[in-house]
């Protein structure tokens, strides 16, 4: 039995985005020859590592075993990289990094690239998920380090501060509802909305919020950005949500208001999240002291 590192990270994008397409997309590999290796992993073994249908794949009994040992294998192989880098040019290896909406579009821009102009030899693979997602994703193992809300984290996480996050309710500059001091999510379910695209964490979020109150958003348009959410409001086209510090720099450009939500959800603690920090690659760990560096500015 001999499985390569390409072997195993590419069974970990596959179990993860239960589709052997786009386990194959995050590997940089084609889909037939993704297709072959997970067979070939398959007959070595001599039984079924996946279980698969029209609407993707799912791990076995025996794939999920296989992928507690894979992740510990790269995991530990990315630390050596780290670790053996650092007597080298530097440290070195790739650091997944997963973090929401907010904290990727308005907070960790700047601070990334700081980073990686400080550290070169450090590549950083960077994904959109929902907070609750993250807390899952860092306690199997299946990410480095996590931007998320403190109130989706388990206990089992480690946290610390990095910024707080608020979203409001932008509207039209003039609107009615600009008057108000506070609205809830259940003040403005019937308006129309500018959305966020499906797949984002933050559209997920809000509308499972609106589920929640049995409504259904009306969502006019989807817009791949909360710049382009307050172009769309400004312009009459609806009203969106959005974090309090898109709305408040888009208001010295763009003719929209803000108001706040009552809704507790939309008060936000960001936390840099790990499983454990002493057990990160070294590039990892570089990579949490450099977020809480930033967060204590």
């Amino acid at each position: 039995m001999r499985f390569d590192l390409v072997d195993l990270r590419l069974f970990l994008h596959t179990a993860e985005a239960q589709s052997i397409t786009h386990g194959a997309e995050r590997s940089n590999l084609a889909l037939a020859s993704a297709s072959a290796r997970i067979r070939g992993m398959e007959v070595a073994l001599g039984t079924p590592l996946l279980a698969r249908d029209r609407r993707g794949v799912k791990l076995t009994a025996a794939g999920q075993c296989l992928i507690e040992h894979a992740r510990l294998v790269v995991q530990q192989v990315e630390r050596m990289r780290g670790d053996l880098g650092s007597f080298a040019r530097g440290l070195s290896g790739s650091v997944r990094l997963l973090s929401n909406t907010a904290a990727l579009s308005e907070h960790l821009p700047r601070v990334l690239a700081a980073f990686l102009a400080a550290n070169p030899t450090i590549c950083l693979d960077i994904e959109e998920r929902e907070s609750a997602d993250i807390g899952s994703a860092l306690a199997s193992g299946a990410a480095d380090v996590g931007i998320a809300s403190t109130a989706a984290l388990p206990d089992s996480i480690e946290q610390f501060p990095f910024r707080e996050d608020v979203l409001v309710l932008v509207v039209p500059r003039g609107d009615i509802l600009a008057r108000r001091r506070l609205l809830g999510l259940a003040d403005v379910v019937d308006r129309p909305f500018i959305g966020l695209p499906r797949e984002s964490a933050l559209q997920r979020h809000v509308v499972g919020h609106a589920t929640r109150l049995g409504a259904t958003l009306n969502i006019r348009a989807r817009v791949t950005s909360f710049d382009a959410v307050c172009g769309m409001v400004e312009v009459g086209a609806g009203v969106g949500i959005v974090p309090e510090v898109t709305a408040k720099r888009c208001r010295r450009s763009m003719k929209v208001d803000a108001t706040r939500l009552r809704d507790p959800w939309s008060k936000r603690h960001l936390a840099i999240c790990v499983r454990s920090l002493s057990s990160l690659p070294t590039g990892a760990q570089r990579l949490v002291e450099h977020l809480r560096e930033a967060a204590a500015v």
